[in-house]
C-alpha cells in the first residue's frame, strides 16, 4: 500500500511527503529557537559564584598562619585522592604531566586543579572502554560482517579517540575561549586607559572594566574580575598579573601583563603604554577580519557547488520533471 505514492514524485520520492517532513523540521527548529530566546539564563551568575569562592579562599589564605592549615585550603576529595594513589601505584602519574594538564585546564576555563587527576585517569580508562566496546561490536557481535580491514581501522580509531579525546576537548575549548578573549581585549584596554586617566588604582580599574564588559565579553570580564580580586588580596601584585598570563593562552595578554609588571616596577605612565597596546591590538583585529573577508570567496566555492547549485537545479527543473513523469505514466496507462 506504500509502494505507489499518491502525489507527484521526483526521482522516485513523494514530493508532498518530503515537503511535509521538511516543514515539520522547520517548525520544530522555530519552537526550539523561541524556547532558547525565552529561557535565557544569566551568564554571570555562575561566574559571580566562582569569583566569590576565590575571594573567600584568598581571605582565608591571608589569615591562616601555618603551612599545615594552608594545605587544608586546597580543594581535595576522597575520589581524587583514590585516583591519585592508584595512578601513583601504576607509575603513570608524574608531577610535570599534572602541571601540564592543569595549565590546559586553566586555558579552557577550569580552575579546579584537582581535575587534572581525572583527565589523566580518563586518558587511561577511555582507550580500554572504547577499545573493548569496539572489539565486542566488531568481532564478537559482528555488526559489520562485510568489513575486513575496516575493522582494524575502526578499532584503532576507537583507541585513538579514547586516548586523545580529553586532550582534543580541552584544546578546542581553550581555543574558543582564547578567541572570545582576543575579541574583547582592545575594548578592555581602552576602558583601562580611561580608568587610569580618571585616577583609579589598578585593581579598581580592573574591577570596573570587568563590570562594564561582563555582559559583552563574559570570559574576559571573568578573568579581569579574578585579577582584581587577586590584586586586592595577594601580597605580591606581580603574582596576580602572572596568574592572568597563566590562565589565558594569548600572546596579547602576556604583553599586557608584561606592561603592567613593568609599570608597577618602574613607575612608568600606565595610560600611555596601554593606549599603544590598544591601538596595536585593534589594528591586529582589523587585519584578521580583512584576512577572513579575503578568504571568503574561496571558502564559499565548495558550499556553493555542493548545496546551493543542486537545490537551484531542483527548484528550476523539478516542476518540469514532475510534469514529464506524469505525462509518461499517463501515456503508459492509456496504452495498456
Amino acid at each position: 500500500m506504500f509502494d505507489t505514492p499518491s502525489g507527484p514524485t521526483l526521482l522516485g520520492f513523494d514530493v508532498m511527503l518530503i515537503g511535509s517532513i521538511l516543514a515539520g523540521i522547520a517548525a520544530m527548529a522555530v519552537f526550539v529557537a523561541i524556547y532558547s530566546a525565552v529561557t535565557i539564563k544569566d551568564p554571570m551568575a555562575k561566574r559571580v559564584k566562582a569569583l566569590g569562592e576565590r575571594r573567600e579562599e584568598l581571605k582565608l589564605g591571608l589569615v591562616t598562619a601555618t603551612a599545615k592549615k594552608r594545605q587544608s585550603l586546597v580543594r581535595k576529595t576522597d575520589t581524587t585522592e583514590k585516583i591519585k594513589d592508584t595512578l601513583g601505584s601504576m607509575k603513570v602519574l608524574q608531577q610535570s604531566q599534572v602541571e601540564t594538564v592543569q595549565q590546559k585546564l586553566a586555558h579552557a576555563g577550569y580552575r579546579n586543579k584537582e581535575l587534572a587527576v581525572f583527565v589523566i585517569g580518563l586518558r587511561l580508562v577511555l582507550p580500554v572502554l572504547l577499545g573493548l566496546t569496539a572489539f565486542i561490536l566488531l568481532y564478537v557481535l559482528e555488526i559489520k560482517p562485510d568489513w575486513q580491514m575496516k575493522r582494524v581501522f575502526a578499532l584503532g580509531a576507537a583507541l585513538f579517540a579514547g586516548y586523545k579525546g580529553p586532550e582534543i576537548f580541552l584544546k578546542n575549548k581553550a581555543k574558543k575561549r582564547s578567541d572570545l578573549i582576543r575579541k574583547g581585549l582592545p575594548d578592555a584596554l581602552d576602558l583601562l586607559v580611561i580608568c587610569a586617566e580618571a585616577g583609579l588604582t589598578v585593581d579598581a580599574a580592573f574591577n570596573r572594566v570587568a563590570k562594564e564588559l561582563g555582559r559583552a565579553y563574559p570570559e574576559l570580564g571573568d578573568e579581569f574580575a579574578l585579577t582584581a580580586i587577586e590584586l586586592s588580596f595577594l601580597n605580591e601584585r606581580r603574582k596576580a598579573f602572572n596568574n592572568l598570563a597563566y590562565r589565558v593562552d594569548l600572546d596579547a595578554v602576556k604583553g599586557v601583563v608584561t606592561t603592567m609588571v613593568q609599570t608597577e616596577k618602574y613607575g612608568t605612565p600606565l595610560a600611555s603604554a596601554l593606549r599603544v597596546l590598544s591601538a596595536e591590538f585593534r589594528n591586529e583585529r582589523m587585519m584578521r577580519a580583512e584576512e577572513k573577508a579575503a578568504r571568503l570567496p574561496a571558502i564559499m566555492t565548495v558550499p556553493l557547488i555542493m548545496f546551493i547549485l543542486p537545490v537551484l537545479f531542483i527548484v528550476i527543473l523539478g516542476p518540469a520533471a514532475c510534469s514529464i513523469s506524469d505525462a509518461f505514466s499517463g501515456g503508459i496507462g492509456n496504452t495498456g
